[in-house]
Protein backbone atom coordinates (compact mmCIF):
# COMPACT_ATOMS: atom_id res chain seq x y z
CA UNK A 1 0.00 0.00 0.00
CA UNK A 2 1.93 3.39 -1.13
CA UNK A 3 2.10 5.89 1.74
CA UNK A 4 2.45 8.88 1.83
CA UNK A 5 4.24 10.75 4.80
CA UNK A 6 2.76 14.21 6.62
CA UNK A 7 5.72 16.90 6.29
CA UNK A 8 6.73 17.77 10.43
CA UNK A 9 4.97 14.55 10.94
CA UNK A 10 7.12 11.32 10.81
CA UNK A 11 4.65 9.28 12.12
CA UNK A 12 1.51 10.20 10.71
CA UNK A 13 1.43 9.23 6.77
CA UNK A 14 -1.78 8.68 4.51
CA UNK A 15 -2.22 4.86 3.38
CA UNK A 16 -4.12 5.08 0.43
CA UNK A 17 -6.36 7.49 1.15
CA UNK A 18 -6.79 7.08 4.91
CA UNK A 19 -4.71 8.76 7.61
CA UNK A 20 -2.99 6.68 10.25
CA UNK A 21 -1.04 7.20 13.27
CA UNK A 22 1.87 4.88 13.34
CA UNK A 23 0.17 1.59 12.53
CA UNK A 24 -3.18 3.03 13.18
CA UNK A 25 -6.55 3.78 11.44
CA UNK A 26 -7.26 7.66 12.76
CA UNK A 27 -11.00 6.88 11.77
CA UNK A 28 -10.87 3.79 13.23
CA UNK A 29 -10.20 5.28 16.63
CA UNK A 30 -12.69 8.28 16.24
CA UNK A 31 -14.96 5.55 15.25
CA UNK A 32 -14.86 3.85 18.79
CA UNK A 33 -13.82 6.90 21.09
CA UNK A 34 -16.05 9.80 19.20
CA UNK A 35 -15.15 13.38 18.51
CA UNK A 36 -13.21 15.96 19.38
CA UNK A 37 -10.25 13.77 20.22
CA UNK A 38 -7.05 14.08 20.90
CA UNK A 39 -4.55 11.47 19.56
CA UNK A 40 -0.84 11.07 20.18
CA UNK A 41 2.35 9.23 19.44
CA UNK A 42 4.69 7.70 21.42
CA UNK A 43 7.02 7.32 19.01
CA UNK A 44 6.87 10.87 17.90
CA UNK A 45 7.69 12.02 21.60
CA UNK A 46 10.35 9.65 21.97
CA UNK A 47 12.26 10.56 18.62
CA UNK A 48 11.87 14.05 19.63
CA UNK A 49 13.29 13.27 22.91
CA UNK A 50 16.34 11.65 21.49
CA UNK A 51 17.09 14.54 19.25
CA UNK A 52 17.90 16.12 22.09
CA UNK A 53 19.86 13.67 24.01
CA UNK A 54 21.78 12.75 20.88
CA UNK A 55 23.02 16.91 21.88
CA UNK A 56 24.12 15.94 25.24
CA UNK A 57 25.95 12.60 24.55
CA UNK A 58 28.73 12.78 26.90
CA UNK A 59 27.56 15.87 29.21
CA UNK A 60 26.40 15.78 32.30
CA UNK A 61 23.05 16.65 32.02
CA UNK A 62 19.24 16.66 32.88
CA UNK A 63 16.56 16.99 30.51
CA UNK A 64 12.74 18.22 32.35
CA UNK A 65 10.20 18.19 30.81
CA UNK A 66 7.92 21.54 30.71
CA UNK A 67 4.85 19.51 31.32
CA UNK A 68 2.69 22.67 31.03
CA UNK A 69 2.41 21.96 27.53
CA UNK A 70 1.02 18.36 28.10
CA UNK A 71 0.29 17.27 31.44
CA UNK A 72 -1.85 14.01 31.05
CA UNK A 73 -1.00 11.39 32.48
CA UNK A 74 -0.26 8.98 29.99
CA UNK A 75 2.19 11.22 28.32
CA UNK A 76 3.79 12.48 31.56
CA UNK A 77 4.75 8.87 31.94
CA UNK A 78 6.15 8.06 28.53
CA UNK A 79 8.66 10.51 29.58
CA UNK A 80 8.91 9.21 33.28
CA UNK A 81 10.05 6.12 32.01
CA UNK A 82 12.21 7.65 28.95
CA UNK A 83 14.08 8.78 32.31
CA UNK A 84 13.30 12.48 31.94
CA UNK A 85 13.18 14.83 35.03
CA UNK A 86 10.01 17.32 35.05
CA UNK A 87 9.45 21.34 35.40
CA UNK A 88 6.46 22.47 37.03
CA UNK A 89 4.75 25.32 37.63
CA UNK A 90 2.02 24.90 40.19
CA UNK A 91 1.15 22.52 42.93
CA UNK A 92 -1.22 20.53 41.07
CA UNK A 93 1.14 19.74 38.38
CA UNK A 94 3.52 18.46 41.27
CA UNK A 95 0.74 16.12 41.98
CA UNK A 96 0.84 15.09 38.44
CA UNK A 97 4.70 14.44 38.04
CA UNK A 98 4.07 12.55 41.86
CA UNK A 99 1.41 10.46 40.34
CA UNK A 100 3.04 9.03 37.44
CA UNK A 101 6.32 7.64 39.97
CA UNK A 102 8.47 10.93 39.48
CA UNK A 103 10.91 11.65 42.20
CA UNK A 104 11.34 14.91 43.83
CA UNK A 105 14.66 15.25 43.01
CA UNK A 106 14.52 15.17 39.65
CA UNK A 107 11.35 17.71 40.01
CA UNK A 108 12.47 21.70 39.11
CA UNK A 109 9.71 24.48 40.68
CA UNK A 110 9.55 27.48 38.41
CA UNK A 111 7.12 29.86 38.08
CA UNK A 112 6.17 33.79 39.66
CA UNK A 113 3.95 33.27 42.01
CA UNK A 114 4.62 29.96 44.09
CA UNK A 115 2.14 29.69 47.20
CA UNK A 116 3.89 29.32 50.39
CA UNK A 117 1.78 25.36 50.82
CA UNK A 118 3.13 24.74 47.24
CA UNK A 119 6.79 25.81 48.48
CA UNK A 120 6.20 23.46 51.59
CA UNK A 121 4.74 20.40 49.85
CA UNK A 122 7.88 20.71 47.44
CA UNK A 123 10.54 20.52 49.87
CA UNK A 124 8.53 17.85 52.02
CA UNK A 125 9.18 15.88 48.55
CA UNK A 126 12.79 16.79 48.42
CA UNK A 127 12.38 19.11 45.32
CA UNK A 128 15.60 19.08 43.23
CA UNK A 129 15.55 22.75 42.57
CA UNK A 130 13.48 26.12 42.91
CA UNK A 131 13.72 27.99 40.26
CA UNK A 132 13.16 31.48 41.86
CA UNK A 133 11.86 34.37 39.93
CA UNK A 134 12.16 37.60 42.48
CA UNK A 135 13.91 38.33 45.75
CA UNK A 136 10.73 38.56 47.17
CA UNK A 137 10.16 34.95 46.32
CA UNK A 138 13.64 34.57 47.74
CA UNK A 139 12.52 35.80 51.41
CA UNK A 140 9.54 33.73 51.51
CA UNK A 141 11.13 30.49 50.59
CA UNK A 142 13.68 31.37 53.42
CA UNK A 143 10.72 31.45 55.76
CA UNK A 144 9.22 28.72 54.51
CA UNK A 145 12.27 26.16 54.80
CA UNK A 146 13.31 27.38 58.01
CA UNK A 147 9.98 26.92 59.41
CA UNK A 148 10.00 23.32 58.06
CA UNK A 149 13.97 23.15 58.92
CA UNK A 150 14.84 22.14 55.49
CA UNK A 151 17.29 24.10 53.03
CA UNK A 152 15.75 24.74 49.89
CA UNK A 153 18.06 24.02 47.04
CA UNK A 154 17.42 27.66 44.65
CA UNK A 155 18.02 28.45 40.98
CA UNK A 156 17.36 32.41 40.10
CA UNK A 157 15.85 33.15 36.96
CA UNK A 158 17.28 35.37 35.30
CA UNK A 159 16.10 37.77 32.73
CA UNK A 160 19.14 38.26 29.96
CA UNK A 161 16.40 41.08 27.80
CA UNK A 162 16.89 39.22 24.81
CA UNK A 163 14.10 39.07 22.23
CA UNK A 164 13.48 35.34 20.95
CA UNK A 165 11.42 36.85 17.74
CA UNK A 166 8.14 34.91 18.67
CA UNK A 167 4.51 35.94 19.79
CA UNK A 168 4.54 39.01 22.21
CA UNK A 169 2.14 36.30 24.47
CA UNK A 170 4.93 33.81 24.67
CA UNK A 171 7.69 36.11 25.31
CA UNK A 172 9.44 35.85 28.03
CA UNK A 173 13.21 36.98 28.38
CA UNK A 174 12.82 40.63 27.57
CA UNK A 175 12.51 43.49 30.33
CA UNK A 176 9.22 44.17 29.75
CA UNK A 177 7.84 40.65 31.17
CA UNK A 178 7.16 39.27 34.42
CA UNK A 179 9.48 36.48 34.36
CA UNK A 180 12.88 36.64 36.10
CA UNK A 181 14.83 38.75 37.99
CA UNK A 182 16.66 41.65 36.15
CA UNK A 183 20.08 40.99 34.25
CA UNK A 184 21.68 44.33 36.56
CA UNK A 185 20.07 42.56 39.64
CA UNK A 186 21.18 39.26 39.44
CA UNK A 187 24.17 39.11 41.45
CA UNK A 188 22.35 41.52 44.49
CA UNK A 189 19.91 39.00 44.15
CA UNK A 190 22.56 35.80 44.79
CA UNK A 191 24.22 37.53 47.36
CA UNK A 192 21.06 38.11 49.02
CA UNK A 193 20.16 34.04 48.90
CA UNK A 194 23.76 33.23 49.80
CA UNK A 195 23.14 35.05 52.88
CA UNK A 196 20.05 33.24 53.94
CA UNK A 197 20.48 30.09 56.05
CA UNK A 198 17.64 28.22 55.19
CA UNK A 199 18.79 28.66 51.44
CA UNK A 200 21.30 26.50 49.31
CA UNK A 201 22.00 28.02 45.65
CA UNK A 202 22.90 25.39 43.21
CA UNK A 203 22.30 26.68 39.76
CA UNK A 204 21.05 29.83 37.72
CA UNK A 205 18.54 29.70 35.08
CA UNK A 206 17.28 31.18 32.38
CA UNK A 207 14.12 31.24 29.91
CA UNK A 208 13.64 33.37 27.27
CA UNK A 209 10.42 32.17 25.01
CA UNK A 210 8.54 29.79 23.70
CA UNK A 211 7.95 28.88 19.53
CA UNK A 212 11.92 29.99 19.01
CA UNK A 213 12.45 29.45 15.44
CA UNK A 214 16.11 31.11 15.33
CA UNK A 215 19.26 30.02 16.72
CA UNK A 216 20.66 33.51 17.69
CA UNK A 217 18.35 34.28 20.65
CA UNK A 218 19.88 31.29 22.50
CA UNK A 219 23.46 32.29 21.39
CA UNK A 220 23.20 35.72 22.73
CA UNK A 221 21.04 34.37 25.58
CA UNK A 222 23.96 32.14 26.54
CA UNK A 223 26.67 34.67 26.18
CA UNK A 224 24.91 37.43 28.85
CA UNK A 225 24.20 33.73 31.01
CA UNK A 226 28.09 33.01 31.05
CA UNK A 227 29.07 36.35 32.16
CA UNK A 228 26.37 36.59 35.12
CA UNK A 229 28.29 33.07 35.70
CA UNK A 230 31.93 34.35 35.84
CA UNK A 231 30.55 37.55 37.95
CA UNK A 232 28.72 35.75 40.89
CA UNK A 233 31.58 33.20 41.10
CA UNK A 234 33.97 35.73 41.64
CA UNK A 235 31.74 36.80 44.44
CA UNK A 236 32.58 33.86 46.36
CA UNK A 237 29.23 31.67 44.94
CA UNK A 238 29.23 28.30 43.31
CA UNK A 239 27.16 27.55 40.65
CA UNK A 240 26.96 23.80 40.23
CA UNK A 241 24.45 23.93 37.40
CA UNK A 242 22.88 25.87 34.18
CA UNK A 243 19.44 25.65 33.50
CA UNK A 244 18.81 26.94 30.04
CA UNK A 245 14.82 26.69 29.94
CA UNK A 246 13.51 25.25 26.94
CA UNK A 247 11.35 27.30 24.11
CA UNK A 248 12.56 25.71 20.79
CA UNK A 249 9.55 25.39 18.32
CA UNK A 250 7.62 23.28 16.25
CA UNK A 251 6.69 23.21 13.09
CA UNK A 252 3.08 24.15 12.29
CA UNK A 253 2.99 25.67 9.04
CA UNK A 254 6.45 26.64 6.94
CA UNK A 255 7.95 27.38 10.81
CA UNK A 256 11.76 25.70 10.31
CA UNK A 257 13.46 25.75 13.56
CA UNK A 258 16.75 23.97 13.87
CA UNK A 259 17.08 20.78 14.84
CA UNK A 260 17.58 19.98 18.88
CA UNK A 261 20.91 18.31 18.39
CA UNK A 262 22.08 20.86 16.40
CA UNK A 263 21.81 23.75 17.63
CA UNK A 264 22.79 22.33 21.56
CA UNK A 265 26.41 21.32 19.65
CA UNK A 266 26.52 25.12 19.01
CA UNK A 267 25.78 25.95 22.52
CA UNK A 268 27.71 23.52 23.86
CA UNK A 269 30.76 24.59 21.76
CA UNK A 270 30.48 28.32 23.43
CA UNK A 271 29.96 26.53 26.47
CA UNK A 272 33.07 25.09 26.29
CA UNK A 273 34.38 28.19 24.46
CA UNK A 274 34.08 29.81 27.79
CA UNK A 275 35.59 27.38 29.86
CA UNK A 276 32.37 26.08 31.51
CA UNK A 277 31.60 22.74 29.50
CA UNK A 278 32.24 21.11 32.96
CA UNK A 279 28.96 22.39 34.60
CA UNK A 280 25.81 19.89 35.09
CA UNK A 281 23.68 21.67 31.98
CA UNK A 282 19.83 21.54 32.03
CA UNK A 283 16.84 21.85 29.84
CA UNK A 284 13.35 21.95 30.00
CA UNK A 285 11.58 21.38 26.50
CA UNK A 286 7.86 21.18 26.22
CA UNK A 287 6.52 21.89 22.67
CA UNK A 288 9.18 20.52 20.74
CA UNK A 289 8.82 17.46 22.47
CA UNK A 290 4.95 16.74 22.01
CA UNK A 291 3.48 19.18 19.58
CA UNK A 292 3.84 17.61 16.40
CA UNK A 293 2.93 14.38 18.28
CA UNK A 294 -0.65 15.36 18.44
CA UNK A 295 -3.53 15.70 16.27
CA UNK A 296 -7.17 16.53 17.63
CA UNK A 297 -10.18 14.48 15.19
CA UNK A 298 -13.05 16.65 14.81
CA UNK A 299 -16.40 15.88 12.69
CA UNK A 300 -17.68 18.04 9.98
CA UNK A 301 -20.96 19.08 11.57
CA UNK A 302 -22.03 21.52 8.72
CA UNK A 303 -21.08 23.47 5.77
CA UNK A 304 -22.37 27.00 5.53
CA UNK A 305 -21.69 28.78 2.70
CA UNK A 306 -21.75 32.57 2.52
CA UNK A 307 -21.81 35.49 0.35
CA UNK A 308 -17.69 36.23 1.18
CA UNK A 309 -16.43 33.52 3.13
CA UNK A 310 -18.33 29.87 3.27
CA UNK A 311 -18.17 28.33 6.80
CA UNK A 312 -17.17 24.39 7.75
CA UNK A 313 -19.06 24.02 11.13
CA UNK A 314 -17.17 21.54 13.87
CA UNK A 315 -17.20 19.92 16.78
CA UNK A 316 -14.23 21.18 17.96
CA UNK A 317 -13.57 24.14 19.56
CA UNK A 318 -11.90 27.33 21.08
CA UNK A 319 -12.07 25.21 24.49
CA UNK A 320 -10.52 22.25 22.86
CA UNK A 321 -8.14 24.11 20.83
CA UNK A 322 -7.20 27.51 22.56
CA UNK A 323 -4.22 28.67 20.42
CA UNK A 324 -6.02 29.84 17.29
CA UNK A 325 -8.26 32.19 19.32
CA UNK A 326 -5.49 33.28 21.90
CA UNK A 327 -2.40 33.73 19.85
CA UNK A 328 -4.00 33.46 15.90
CA UNK A 329 -1.69 30.53 15.62
CA UNK A 330 -2.17 28.60 12.42
CA UNK A 331 -2.75 24.75 12.26
CA UNK A 332 -2.33 22.55 9.45
CA UNK A 333 -6.38 20.87 9.05
CA UNK A 334 -6.12 17.57 7.04
CA UNK A 335 -8.95 15.11 6.04
CA UNK A 336 -8.81 11.97 7.94
CA UNK A 337 -10.24 10.50 4.88
CA UNK A 338 -8.92 11.85 1.44
CA UNK A 339 -11.79 13.07 -1.20
CA UNK A 340 -10.69 13.04 -5.15
CA UNK A 341 -13.16 16.12 -5.49
CA UNK A 342 -11.91 19.61 -6.03
CA UNK A 343 -11.62 21.58 -3.03
CA UNK A 344 -13.53 24.64 -1.40
CA UNK A 345 -12.07 27.47 0.88
CA UNK A 346 -13.69 27.45 4.26
CA UNK A 347 -12.91 29.02 7.72
CA UNK A 348 -13.05 26.13 9.93
CA UNK A 349 -15.14 27.05 13.43
CA UNK A 350 -16.23 25.55 16.67
CA UNK A 351 -19.86 25.83 17.77
CA UNK A 352 -18.87 28.06 20.58
CA UNK A 353 -20.91 30.89 21.11
CA UNK A 354 -17.89 33.14 20.10
CA UNK A 355 -16.80 35.03 16.94
CA UNK A 356 -13.51 33.98 17.90
CA UNK A 357 -13.87 30.41 17.44
CA UNK A 358 -12.29 29.33 14.74
CA UNK A 359 -9.61 27.02 14.38
CA UNK A 360 -8.30 27.73 10.74
CA UNK A 361 -8.75 30.47 8.10
CA UNK A 362 -9.35 30.13 4.07
CA UNK A 363 -8.64 26.05 4.20
CA UNK A 364 -8.88 24.35 0.74
CA UNK A 365 -10.78 21.37 1.86
CA UNK A 366 -12.83 18.66 -0.08
CA UNK A 367 -15.56 17.81 2.62
CA UNK A 368 -18.47 16.93 3.39
CA UNK A 369 -21.40 16.83 6.57
CA UNK A 370 -20.30 13.88 8.73
CA UNK A 371 -16.77 13.98 7.49
CA UNK A 372 -13.98 13.80 9.75
CA UNK A 373 -10.55 16.59 10.21
CA UNK A 374 -7.56 16.33 11.42
CA UNK A 375 -5.92 19.28 13.47
CA UNK A 376 -1.94 18.65 13.55
CA UNK A 377 0.42 19.86 15.76
CA UNK A 378 -2.23 19.55 18.27
CA UNK A 379 0.02 17.81 21.18
CA UNK A 380 1.17 20.74 23.36
CA UNK A 381 -0.88 23.90 25.14
CA UNK A 382 -3.93 22.45 23.47
CA UNK A 383 -5.41 19.79 26.15
CA UNK A 384 -3.37 21.69 28.87
CA UNK A 385 -4.99 24.93 28.19
CA UNK A 386 -8.59 23.28 27.61
CA UNK A 387 -11.80 24.61 29.13
CA UNK A 388 -15.51 23.84 29.73
CA UNK A 389 -16.56 27.22 28.39
CA UNK A 390 -20.43 26.87 26.92
CA UNK A 391 -20.70 23.69 29.63
CA UNK A 392 -18.39 21.59 27.16
CA UNK A 393 -16.51 18.69 28.66
CA UNK A 394 -13.24 17.94 27.45
CA UNK A 395 -12.24 15.64 25.12
CA UNK A 396 -11.08 12.33 25.29
CA UNK A 397 -7.41 11.38 24.46
CA UNK A 398 -5.86 8.40 23.30
CA UNK A 399 -2.24 7.27 23.23
CA UNK A 400 -0.61 5.21 19.89
CA UNK A 401 2.36 2.92 20.30
CA UNK A 402 2.69 0.66 17.18
CA UNK A 403 -0.41 -1.18 16.09
CA UNK A 404 -1.77 -0.48 19.91
CA UNK A 405 -3.91 2.06 21.60
CA UNK A 406 -4.95 3.22 24.97
CA UNK A 407 -7.48 5.28 26.12
CA UNK A 408 -5.39 7.46 28.20
CA UNK A 409 -8.30 9.72 29.29
CA UNK A 410 -12.52 9.05 28.91
CA UNK A 411 -14.55 12.01 27.29
CA UNK A 412 -15.32 14.73 30.26
CA UNK A 413 -19.64 14.57 30.62
CA UNK A 414 -21.64 17.19 32.21
CA UNK A 415 -21.82 15.78 35.20
CA UNK A 416 -18.20 15.13 35.49
CA UNK A 417 -18.39 19.16 35.81
CA UNK A 418 -21.09 19.56 38.18
CA UNK A 419 -19.81 17.06 40.76
CA UNK A 420 -17.97 19.42 42.97
CA UNK A 421 -20.72 21.99 42.74
CA UNK A 422 -23.35 22.91 45.34
CA UNK A 423 -26.82 24.46 45.23
CA UNK A 424 -27.09 27.37 47.85
CA UNK A 425 -29.42 25.60 50.76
Amino acid sequence: MSESLLPGHPHFAYRASDLFVEGVRVADLARRHGTPLFIYSKSSMLDALAAYQRGFAGRKSKICYAMKANSSLGVLQVFAQAGCGFDIVSGGELERVLAVGAQGKDIIFSGVGKTRAEMKRALDVGIGCFNVESEAELEVLNEVAAAAGKVAPVSIRVNPDVDPKTHPYISTGLKGNKFGIAHERTLAAYQRAASRKALRVVGIDCHIGSQITDESPYLDAMDRVLDLVQSIEAAGIPLRHIDFGGGLGISYDADQPPAADALWAKLFAKLDARGFGDREFMIEPGRSLVGNAGVCVTEVLYLKPGEHKNFCIVDAAMNDLPRPAMYQAFHMIEPVTRRSELATHYDVVGPVCESGDWIGRDRALAVQTGDMLAVMSAGAYCMSMASNYNTRGRAAEVLVEGEKSWLIRERETAADQMRAERLPT
